[in-house]
């Protein structure tokens, strides 16, 4: 136990915290007994469990741990067990950090739940989990959460050391002149600027390491596959390049209408498994799938787009234009409460049922009052026209 309390020490005394606090801190109520917080590899699950830890215990108290059960320690030693003895030494809160490496977690889970009744659980995994779906031991007893990566918000707030605060999708399109020209009188000339670099490498926190960005974005991409996509889904090993042949398919035309006839010949195997592995890579947040309103998986999706604009600059070589940069953007950004759907006639997407948004690739667009102009600006002085980035502070 001991040898836990030192690394928990050390990490939290050595954690070079951003200077951005995530959104989601705020999100959960930390007064439920089993937590489970999903994301995609790279968006800072540790880091947010140590920061956690940090800010509401400090490194020195010891009714906090966090531990990782990739420990070879736990080939042999049971969760509960070690549970009940952290429990015994005066533990409260236990922060389990790659929950999905241990055989037989969600059980192990569900009793530490019934016999500890006063300790805390807060456990990570990939946004592949299906916590509940797959998992009744858990159902109606964990929380899920799910950690995005930096919103436009969140990588401005670092970049320019700011405390620019979440709008509601309500705010944004009621009072958006107002919002956009406070922001943008702050910041000036480097808003544009930032957000074209957002959209180049802002949505994964660990652009801030002193690595190549996109070396580093294609080895998450692989791990993804290879560990969360593979090991969690039970797939073959033999299976990995179809579904990175896939992927990169679906990057080079997204966003797309897949053909799943010709990409089941393309993969030589059948479409039930070609729109599985669609599913597969959505789940895993490096695609997203856009469908008509009241339709659903495992139908086929109106249009797959890659999951943020980052993804589709490594994977996809060629120049992005603009429009499918400004779409994939938009989408990926105010998918987090909303209920996105294809949108009908001009409409690029519709939310809600009831609101219908057109990202035109340029000005030259004509004004219909029903629709949502969303365009690359500053700012604009149209009720109904609204600048693209205004959506990146929606978390």
């Amino acid at each position: 136990m001991e040898a836990f309390y030192r690394t928990h020490n050390y990490l939290l005394t050595h954690l070079t915290t951003p200077l951005v606090r995530r959104g989601l801190v705020d999100e959960i109520n930390w007064d439920d007994r089993l937590i489970g917080i999903k994301g995609s590899r790279g968006v800072g699950k540790t880091t947010f469990l140590l920061s956690y830890a940090k800010e509401f215990f400090g490194a020195d108290n010891r009714e906090c741990l966090y531990i990782n059960l990739n420990h070879f320690f736990f080939t042999e030693q049971t969760l509960v067990a070690f549970a009940e003895e952290f429990r015994r030494q005066g533990g409260k809160t236990l922060l389990i950090d790659q929950v999905f490496k241990y055989p037989d977690w969600s059980r192990e889970l569900r009793k530490c739940y019934d016999r500890f009744p006063d300790l805390k659980i807060v456990f990570t995994g990939p946004s592949v989990m299906r916590l509940k779906e797959e998992n009744p031991d858990l159902a109606n007893k964990v929380s899920v959460y799910y950690l995005r990566g930096f919103s436009f918000r969140e990588y401005l707030n670092l970049t320019n050391n700011k405390d620019f605060r979440i709008y509601t999708l309500a705010e944004i399109i009621d009072n958006h002149k107002d919002i956009a020209s406070e922001i943008s009188k702050n910041l000036g000339n480097k808003l544009l600027k930032d957000f074209k670099g957002y959209l180049h490498h802002g949505f994964y926190p660990f652009y801030l390491e002193k690595r190549n960005y996109s070396e580093n974005l294609l080895k998450t991409i692989n791990m993804t596959l290879e560990v969360d996509v593979l090991f969690i889904r039970q797939i073959e090993q033999r299976y990995l390049s179809k579904i990175r042949k896939l992927l990169y398919l679906l990057s080079l035309e997204a966003p797309c209408s897949p053909n799943v006839s010709q990409l089941s010949k393309d993969l030589k195997i059948s479409r039930a498994t070609v729109m599985n592995y669609i599913k597969y890579l959505k789940d895993a947040r490096l695609v997203n799938m856009l469908y008509d309103s009241g339709v659903d998986f495992p139908k086929k999706p109106a249009l797959v787009y890659a999951y943020n604009t980052n993804l589709q600059c490594v994977i996809n070589s060629k120049p992005l234009d603009k429009q499918t940069e400004y779409k994939t953007f938009f989408y990926n950004q105010i998918q987090k409460d909303s209920d996105v759907y294809k949108g009908k006639k001009q409409a690029d997407f519709q939310i809600h049922n009831n609101l219908r948004f057109c990202i035109p690739g340029n000005r030259s667009f004509r004004n219909d009052k029903n629709l949502y102009y969303i365009v690359n600006e500053p700012e604009t002085e149209e009720e109904n026209v609204i600048p693209l980035w205004l959506f990146g502070f929606l978390y």
